[in-house]
C-alpha cells in the first residue's frame, strides 16, 4: 500500500503544477494514475489528491472540480455525466474503532457513484456508499448511507429531502 500512495503522490504533485488550460496534460497523468485511459470529455481542475488510482473507474464526461480527494482503496466508480464540486472528499478507506486496531491495518470499502450524479461544494462520500443515478448531494454534506436514484439529500448525517421529478433530473 505505501508504494501505491508514493505512486499517487508523485502523480498527482505533477498534476498539481498544471492549470485549467493543461486539459490534455491533466487527463494524461490522471489516466497514468488510474491505470486507464479517461475520456477526452473528462475534465479535472487541479488541485486534486489521491492515495491510489488503481481502484477507481471513470465514465465519460465527467468534471472534477479543484481540491478533491480520492482515497480508492477500497474501489471508487464513477459513472457517466458526474459532476464533483470543490473542495469534495470521496473516502474508500478508514481504520479500525477498537483502540488497540487502529494502527494495524486499513479498512476499505467500495463507492459507487451513477450516472448523471451532482456531488455538491464540500461533501464528504464514506466508503460503503452507492449514490443512485441523477441524485444531488447538497453542499457540505457527510453521506454515510446509499441514496436512491432521483433524491436530493443533505445534511450530517445526509439525509433524504425530496425526490427529483422528471422536471429536475432533465
Amino acid at each position: 500500500m505505501s508504494a501505491e500512495v508514493k505512486r499517487a503522490m508523485t502523480i498527482t504533485a505533477a498534476l498539481n503544477r498544471l492549470t485549467f488550460n493543461d486539459a490534455e496534460e491533466i487527463r494524461n497523468l490522471f489516466s497514468e494514475l488510474i491505470g486507464k485511459t479517461v475520456d477526452t470529455s473528462f475534465v479535472l481542475i487541479p488541485p486534486f489528491y489521491a492515495t491510489g488510482g488503481a481502484d477507481t473507474r471513470v465514465g465519460r464526461n465527467v468534471f472534477v472540480n479543484q481540491n478533491c480527494t480520492f482515497y480508492d482503496l477500497g474501489g471508487l466508480d464513477i459513472g457517466d455525466d458526474v459532476m464533483i464540486g470543490p473542495n469534495v472528499n470521496i473516502i474508500t478507506s478508514g481504520h479500525p474503532l477498537e483502540p488497540s486496531q487502529r494502527r494495524s491495518c486499513v479498512v476499505a470499502k467500495p463507492i459507487v457513484i451513477e450516472r448523471n450524479v451532482w456531488i455538491a461544494a464540500g461533501a464528504t462520500i464514506i466508503g460503503g456508499v452507492t449514490i443512485g443515478e441523477n441524485s444531488v448531494v447538497a453542499a457540505g454534506s457527510l453521506v454515510t448511507h446509499d441514496v436512491p436514484p432521483n433524491t436530493l439529500i443533505g445534511g450530517n448525517p445526509a439525509r433524504v429531502i425530496r425526490a427529483l421529478t422528471e422536471t429536475d433530473v432533465r
